[in-house]
């Protein structure tokens, strides 16, 4: 294993142990895990493997194979920087109960496309310090370490999903999650047998969350949420009423938080009747509200729904953050060529970079593989 190889030659000795976090893909359900709402993402193939030994001591030596290939020494939690910070923030949460460690690093999250690799990170070190330490920490606490990593340390004021889809999912099912009561439920998401596959476009626009307009709206929902007298927009049982007591922002914010649920919670019931081939609308109204409603769509991911569905997709929407990343797309087998066909010359009509495509099989969460 190629990370391993790395460690033994950065730090002249076999890793402890080495444990795979996938990245994720969100089916439905965006923005609404920070709003306590319900969230529907199942984990893919890419993400990061994190081989790891304890030390005796308080330091952190980190080595990356997507970085200078050079081990970094960190003394201090305030000395990292970049892509240290999400390692380092898992481990200042966990203080006293890990210590120092020898870390070498391997991922193949395609960065910043959208599929959370910076939630893999976390979780496979969390995973493999819980693993070194025996601290007992169940996956989702796994998941409640991470996500506080990236809030308190790095500043990425997210919601639960990435993280807990990262620990929890099971190949060859999607986690509907509820993101306030924290119970999940994986359920079978099996589209060959009904001639569909799952694409992932990746728009090739990469994107920076912390401290921008992700936080901007997380603030107008929870301002939101403030006058209208509730614990958060989850709770909102009347739009209608809703909507009249509020204006600009924070009325298209309400409007999709209240809406998007409801679509998840839609979605889920038609996988339990067998009528997979029915979910393709509900993506697409997805990425109508995300665009219109919400505001966080690009004319990248606009042109890939747009011209997949014309080549043939039975729906779209992006998926992720936005501001770029990716957009997934449901697509009959027999149709995937088309697809690729007709984004790839939207998107050279319009003198996009050409959008990169990945095929989206459901994958196993957190794992130990030596």
């Amino acid at each position: 294993m190629r990370v391993v190889e790395a460690f033994r030659a950065a730090y002249g000795s076999s890793p402890q142990t080495v444990w795979h976090a996938p990245g994720r893909v969100n089916l439905i359900g965006e923005h609404t895990d920070y709003n306590d709402g319900f969230v529907f993402p199942f984990a893919v193939p890419w993400g990061v493997t994190a081989a790891v030994t304890p030390r005796t001591d308080t330091t952190v030596r980190l080595l990356s194979l997507q970085s200078s290939g050079e081990p970094v020494t960190i003394a201090s939690h305030d000395e990292s920087k970049g892509w240290t910070r999400y390692v380092v923030g898992v481990l200042a949460m966990l203080g006293d109960r890990a210590g120092g460690a020898d870390i070498a690093i391997d991922g193949d999250v395609p960065q910043g496309a959208g599929l959370s690799s910076s939630a893999a990170l976390e979780v496979a070190v969390a995973s493999a310090l819980n693993d070194l330490h025996g601290l007992g920490m169940t996956p989702m606490e796994i998941a409640l370490l991470s996500q506080k990593a990236e809030n308190d340390f790095v500043g990425m004021p997210c919601g639960i999903m990435d993280q807990a889809a990262s620990a929890l999912c099971q190949e060859g099912h999607a986690l509907f999650l509820d993101c306030r009561s924290l119970g999940s439920r994986n359920i079978p998401l099996d589209l060959a047998p009904h001639g569909l596959s799952m694409l992932i476009i990746d728009t090739q626009v990469h994107h920076e969350h912390a401290g921008g307009e992700y936080a901007k709206r997380r603030a107008e929902c929870e301002s939101a949420a403030r006058k209208l007298g509730v614990a958060a927009l989850r709770d909102v049982t009347d739009l209608a009423g809703a909507l009249d007591r509020l204006q600009g922002a924070e009325r298209r914010r309400t409007e999709h938080i209240v809406t998007e649920n409801h679509r998840v919670e839609a979605l889920v019931g038609l996988l339990r009747a067998g009528a997979v081939t029915e979910i393709g609308a509900l993506l697409n109204a997805s990425h109508l509200s995300l665009r219109d409603k919400y505001e966080v769509s690009s004319p990248e991911l606009d042109v890939a729904v747009e011209a997949a569905l014309r080549g043939g997709a039975r729906g779209a929407r992006m998926t992720g953050g936005g501001f770029g990343g990716s957009a997934i797309a449901l697509v009959p087998v027999d149709r995937l060529e088309s697809v690729q066909e007709s984004v790839s010359a939207a998107y050279a009509d319009r003198g996009f970079q050409a959008p990169r495509f990945l095929p989206a099989s459901l994958a196993p969460g957190a794992h130990r593989v030596a």
